[in-house]
């Protein structure tokens, strides 16, 4: 088995295990791949078109790509992957570029008011073209990377759900890479010569908290070459009794940790189900 087949059959098997585990994809559905142009979108279009044809389940994918209007923008290149492989696909055409230059100073990132005008564009796009589900190419690396900045920035303990339902009760979002690893995503990208197009808006910006925090998220696993395994482990084994969530405690009527809850190591277990670190809590 050469490294193609081999990411292959691994990162299919963590695709299947994240729907398996969080119901993503049921019988019938017509799910509404965002089709970005970048290597997890990629990535994601293939992997689940690869489960798709094994699959006892029988779902529909719809790939959909949204033109925003960036100034040398040209989505040939996807358009003529798509068409080569025989996927069904649309191409959304909308001019959110001019808008984010237009409301946001050049010093500020453009992410929040970018994202929210393409969500409100593919959640339209999704009811128009009758799909049920919309899955979006978000990776384990992306979970923890919000992990740490709501950690640091909000004060909140949360990262990506792997199933979102839209505040109009509309929508359902499925995040079907959440248990694949960037590294390996980039890898199968550059194997499988997918034909990147470059976001020329947000990407070019530096100041991004982001990407100070994919810096981290890289020294700290220098230093511990497990840790971004375990912090995925972890955001899967809660001890809520462990936490200081008042709200919590009532709403699930738990009761007060003991000495043994304390000393009682665990063993982690892992996405993909191995076994993992012994977990010993802190005194």
């Amino acid at each position: 088995m050469d490294e193609r087949e081999r990411l292959t059959r691994d990162l299919s098997r963590n695709v299947g295990r994240c729907i398996g585990d969080f119901d993503l994809i049921g019988e019938g559905d017509r799910v509404m791949v965002c089709l970005s142009g970048g290597k997890d979108s990629y990535a994601m279009m293939h992997l689940l078109d690869v489960l798709r044809r094994r699959s006892p389940v029988r779902f529909e994918l719809l790939a959909v790509h949204l033109d925003q209007g960036h100034p040398g923008y040209d989505g040939t290149p996807l358009e003529g992957w798509l068409r080569e492989r025989g996927f069904d696909y649309r191409i959304v055409r909308e001019d959110t570029y001019s808008i984010v230059k237009e409301k946001v100073p050049e010093e500020s990132t453009y992410c929040s008011l970018c994202s929210r005008l393409r969500r409100g564009i593919l959640y339209n796009v999704a009811q128009e073209l009758g799909c049920t589900k919309i899955a979006l190419g978000h990776h384990r690396d992306d979970a923890l990377e919000t992990l740490m900045l709501n950690l640091m920035f909000t004060g909140s303990l949360k990262a990506m759900p792997p199933k979102l339902v839209s505040d109009d009760q509309r929508n359902t979002v499925i995040r079907p890479l959440l248990y694949c690893a960037e590294p390996s995503l980039a890898r199968f990208a550059e194997l499988e010569r997918f034909p990147i197009l470059p976001c020329d808006l947000c990407g070019s910006q530096d100041n991004l908290m982001r990407k100070q925090v994919k810096r981290m998220l890289a020294e700290m696993e220098a230093h511990a070459p497990k840790a971004k395994e375990s912090m995925l482990a972890a955001i899967g084994n809660v001890r809520a009794t462990h936490l200081l969530d008042r709200d919590l405690y009532a709403k699930l009527g738990l009761a007060v940790a003991t000495d043994g809850d304390e000393k009682t190591p665990r063993t982690a277990i892992g996405m993909d189900g191995a076994r993992r670190l012994p977990i010993v809590d802190a005194e």
